[in-house]
């Protein structure tokens, strides 16, 4: 498994993958970043700085994370929520055909190992709040008015 860190707005990102595809981008406080980035993760440190420069709203480099295969199928339905939206813990559940699963559906968003990639950051609460995310609310809320398609204020 390969490694770096790069540097984003909101902190260091770790990015690790093999030739299978990445498994994680994960955010940290702080961190040393990579003077030397292995060539089977440029692709996808490349798209990361084109999604902070506002260049990018999709990533089509491959991925690889580990998980169940419940969580296989919500982070599956994550990846469907397009750029600048935002969807609820309720519409993942319903898409996914159990509204009783909507604790499991939390959950699985809050295990997702690739951070902007599969976009945990777009699922909100029913009533429109902003709900946990393990990088921090403030995260959350950058990465939502980042995509905003509109320049306003502020959304939340």
């Amino acid at each position: 498994m390969e490694t770096a860190y790069i540097k984003t707005p909101l902190g260091t990102a770790r990015i690790t993958g093999d030739v299978n595809g990445i498994a994680a981008v994960s955010i940290l406080s702080e961190g040393e970043i990579s003077t030397e980035i292995p060539m089977l993760l440029q692709p996808a440190i490349v798209q990361l700085n084109e999604y902070f420069e506002g260049k990018r709203a999709e990533f089509d480099f491959k991925v690889n994370p580990q998980g169940t295969d419940f969580q296989q199928k919500v982070w599956q339905e994550l990846r469907k929520i397009p750029f600048g939206k935002t969807v609820s813990y309720m519409d993942i559940t319903k898409k996914l055909g159990d509204v009783k699963a909507i604790r499991a559906v939390a959950s699985a968003n809050g295990k997702n190992p690739l951070w902007i990639v599969v976009p945990c950051h777009r699922v909100i609460g029913t009533d429109g709040s902003l709900t946990g995310y393990a990088g921090g609310l403030w995260r959350k809320k950058w990465l939502l008015e980042h995509e905003s398609p509109s320049v306003q204020q502020s959304l939340f």
